[in-house]
């Protein structure tokens, strides 16, 4: 199962996500590299896979193209959550994945081809649909995406846990394809209980910062 380092930019900062509350994000300035700006904050990390929330342009307020694009050659593959809202959104550049929220990408998912979807949830509903993840799971089973995401943006930075194994089960069952999951993973106990409920990949960022989980274990993408 791949490990997947998160990265919160905003104002030109890597900042410290935490339940989605955006206007409240802080520089990541505790962690481990001495820099917050992102290429440096990559560079000192060195994670083998990498996913970049530009929190700027998902707001509209703003872009951090340019420092993705050079954050994405550092490591094997970049998913990069741009605030997406019709297809010409797409970012292209070396090692990029595009991820198409659902908060931002709209109603029809079938306008989109290539990609990540990612399945945006709060208090257990897809935003802004308000319907279960388990039917978007199934819709995008039939579309064109290259994978999925289940984000549950309330668990972001709180390294509470996850989902009951029985709905980790459900999700995995409702999509044939490469599914990750991402918010509130804690420890390595999460990670093995992801991998065992069948998912390819886990999102990871506050247990890394604070060593829950080993940054050797991103490094190499994967539990060691």
């Amino acid at each position: 199962m791949d490990l997947v380092l998160a990265v919160d930019l905003r104002k030109g900062k890597v900042v410290h996500g935490k339940s989605g509350n955006r206007e409240q994000y802080l520089p990541l300035d505790w962690a481990h590299p001495q820099s917050t700006e992102p290429v440096r904050f990559v560079s000192a990390l060195r994670p083998k896979f990498l996913y970049i929330a530009d929190l700027d342009r998902i707001e509209g307020t703003g872009s951090h193209d340019t420092a993705i694009r050079s954050c994405a050659k550092l490591v094997k593959q970049c998913y990069v959550d741009r605030g997406i809202r019709t297809p010409i959104d797409y970012l292209t550049g070396k090692n990029i994945i595009n991820v198409i929220g659902t908060e931002t990408c709209g109603d029809d998912l079938n306008r989109y081809r290539g990609g990540v979807l990612s399945i945006d949830i709060r208090h257990g509903k897809v935003i802004p649909s308000g319907k279960r993840p388990v039917e978007v799971l199934v819709e995008a089973d039939r579309l064109g995406f290259e994978g999925c995401i289940v984000l549950s943006l309330e668990s972001v930075g709180t390294s509470r846990g996850i989902d009951p194994a029985a709905t980790l089960q459900a999700m995995r069952s409702a999509y044939t394809g490469t599914l990750l999951y991402g918010g509130g993973v804690a420890s390595p106990e999460d990670l093995q209980q992801l991998a065992d409920a069948g998912f390819d990949g886990a999102i990871v960022a506050t247990a890394v910062h604070r060593g829950s989980i080993p940054l050797s274990w991103v490094q190499e993408g994967c539990m060691c």
